[in-house]
């Protein structure tokens, strides 16, 4: 049974300039640069019935292209932190793309995610990681950005049951198709 979620990759220039902020916080397990990614949905584990049932349904959404940019970091976790994340700065069409996917996901009767959609990218997992050394951690990188990226697409993409679940495999693709308008 694949373990799925949808996502958006994080283009090459936007991955780098988040591989400056590995290192230098004790118990931070900092994720690899090939595995960020932002995602729109998870699925979870699921048949392969269920799986090509979604594929088919997700090739129905049409959204244009857009353009997103990586703006400053936080923490999940308020009482006990667990994971570090580059905000993605809000952006309507990234949010438009999310509710079709989650709209579709309900159809199926698949779970829903639980808590309200916040899009990021995980930098770092944490363990018993110290408030002394976490607050100048994200004091000294709180004013990370990236340019901004085009978004072209979106994937499916698989994970393996590990712990913090890469390296992960894009499964299929769909291009964000430009929808002509009455100004072209």
């Amino acid at each position: 049974m694949p373990r799925l979620f949808a996502a958006l990759e994080v283009p090459h220039d936007a991955a780098l300039s988040l591989s400056l902020l590995r290192g230098g916080l004790p118990g931070a397990r900092f994720i690899e640069v090939e595995d960020y990614h932002i995602t729109l949905r998870f699925f979870g584990d699921m048949s392969n019935q269920m799986a090509d049932e979604l594929l088919e349904k997700l090739d129905h959404i049409k959204r244009k292209p857009f353009s997103l940019r990586l703006k400053g970091i936080d923490v999940f976790g308020s009482k006990t932190p667990h994971s570090i994340y580059a905000s993605v700065e809000p952006c309507e069409e990234l949010l438009l793309l999310q509710s079709d996917i989650d709209r579709i996901a309900k159809r199926l009767g698949l779970k829903s995610d639980k808590g309200k959609y916040i899009p990021h990218v995980t930098v770092a997992r944490l363990k018993q990681v110290k408030l002394d050394d976490l607050l100048p951690y994200l004091s000294s990188h709180g004013h990370f950005e990236t340019g901004y990226f085009p978004v072209n697409r979106f994937v499916m993409m698989s994970s393996h049951e590990s712990i913090g679940g890469g390296p992960y495999i894009v499964e299929e693709h769909w291009q964000l198709d430009r929808q002509p308008s009455s100004f072209e």
